[in-house]
C-alpha cells in the first residue's frame, strides 16, 4: 500500500533531526503495513476454518507481502520526488527523499533490495505451491514497482486504486489461502473483496488529501480525474462493499454466522467517514490513520469469523 505515513508533516523544508534508522523507518511507513497484515490474516483465517491452515506457508506469505509493500512504499517515495509530486507544498507526512534525509539513489536501492529479498523468500512458497506462486510473486513485484516507476506509472494514470484492490485484496487473500490449501475455493474470492475495498478506501483518503498537489504535478489519480466529490463517493462505496460482504457470504452458505464478527469494527468507520466528508487537506491525515486502523480491526475480526465455522 502506498498511502503516506500517518502523521502531519512539518511545514519547514529544513532537514529533520532524525537518526539514519529513524529516517528509514519513516520511509517504510510502518502504519500503512496493515494493508499487508489484513489480507494475509484473512486468507489464513479462512484456510484454518476450512481445515487447510499451515503456519509456515502463512508466515512466509506474510513476510513476502510486507517486503513487497515496503518496496512499493520506497519506490513511491523515490519516484514522486523525481516526478515533482512531492514538494514543499505537500500536506502529508514528510518524505525522506524530498526532505533530503536519505539520498534518492539509496531509497531506490532499498526498494529494489526489498523486491529482491521478497523474490528469494518466495522460493520456499514456489516449492510449496508451484508455478502459480511464480506468477503471483513476479506480477506483484512488477506492479509494485510500476505503481509509480517505469514508463507507465499506474498511480499517475488513475490506476492505483485498481492495483490496490487487486493486489492488496484479491491476490493477497487468495494467494495466502492457496499456499496453504493448494487450491482456491469460492469463499476465498469473496473474503478478498472487503480487504481490497478497505485498502482502496485508504488510498482514496490519501489521494483526497493530495488532490491539489497531485494535479499540479500531473499525477492523474482517480480522485484528480473524478474530483473530490467522486473521491468521497469512492470512499463511501468501498466501506459499503466491505460491510455488505459478510452478509453475502453468509447468504451463500460460504461462512457461518461468526462472519458477522467483522461488523463489530463499524464504530471504527464512523470517525474517518465523517472526516472524509467534512475535512480537506492536512486534516485528512487523521482520517488516513483511522482508516488504516479500521482495515486492521476489520481484518482481524473477519479472519476470526472465518476461522470459527
Amino acid at each position: 500500500m502506498t498511502a503516506d505515513g500517518l502523521a502531519p508533516s512539518p511545514s519547514s523544508s529544513a532537514p529533520h533531526p532524525l537518526t539514519p534508522a529513524g529516517a528509514w523507518l519513516m520511509a517504510i511507513r510502518p502504519k500503512t503495513l496493515t494493508a499487508s497484515l489484513a489480507p494475509v490474516g484473512v486468507g489464513t483465517g479462512l484456510a484454518f476454518g476450512m481445515g487447510e491452515g499451515r503456519w509456515l506457508p502463512a508466515l512466509a506469505a506474510l513476510g513476502v507481502a510486507l517486503l513487497i509493500q515496503i518496496g512499493t512504499n520506497l519506490t513511491n517515495d523515490y519516484y514522486d520526488f523525481k516526478k515533482g509530486a512531492d514538494t514543499a507544498e505537500r500536506l502529508g507526512p514528510m518524505r525522506v527523499t524530498q526532505r533530503g534525509l536519505i539520498a534518492p539513489g539509496k531509497v531506490l536501492a532499498g526498494a529494489l533490495g526489498c523486491f529482491a529479498v521478497a523474490i528469494l523468500a518466495g522460493i520456499y512458497l514456489v516449492a510449496v505451491g508451484g508455478w502459480p506462486v511464480v506468477a503471483i510473486g513476479l506480477s506483484s513485484v512488477l506492479f509494485g514497482y510500476a505503481y509509480t516507476g517505469g514508463p507507465f506509472p499506474l498511480a499517475y494514470h488513475g490506476l492505483g486504486d485498481v492495483f490496490v484492490f487487486i493486489y492488496f485484496g484479491l491476490v493477497a487473500v487468495t494467494g495466502t489461502y492457496y499456499v496453504q490449501a493448494l487450491t482456491v475455493c469460492p469463499a476465498a474470492w469473496w473474503a478478498a473483496i472487503p480487504v481490497g475495498a478497505l485498502g482502496t478506501a485508504l488510498l482514496a483518503v490519501n489521494n483526497l488529501r493530495d488532490v491539489q498537489t497531485d494535479a499540479k504535478a500531473g499525477k492523474r489519480t482517480l480522485v484528480v480525474r473524478l474530483g473530490t466529490a467522486g473521491g468521497k463517493a469512492e470512499y463511501a462505496l468501498m466501506l459499503a462493499v466491505a460491510y455488505a460482504t459478510p452478509f453475502v457470504m453468509f447468504g451463500l452458505g460460504l461462512a457461518s454466522a461468526w462472519v458477522f464478527l467483522a461488523l463489530l469494527s463499524a464504530p471504527f468507520a464512523v470517525g474517518p467517514a465523517r472526516l472524509v466528508f467534512r475535512a480537506q487537506g492536512s486534516a485528512l491525515n487523521s482520517a488516513l490513520a483511522a482508516t488504516a486502523r479500521l482495515l486492521l480491526v476489520f481484518g482481524l475480526l473477519f479472519a476470526v469469523g472465518l476461522w470459527l465455522r
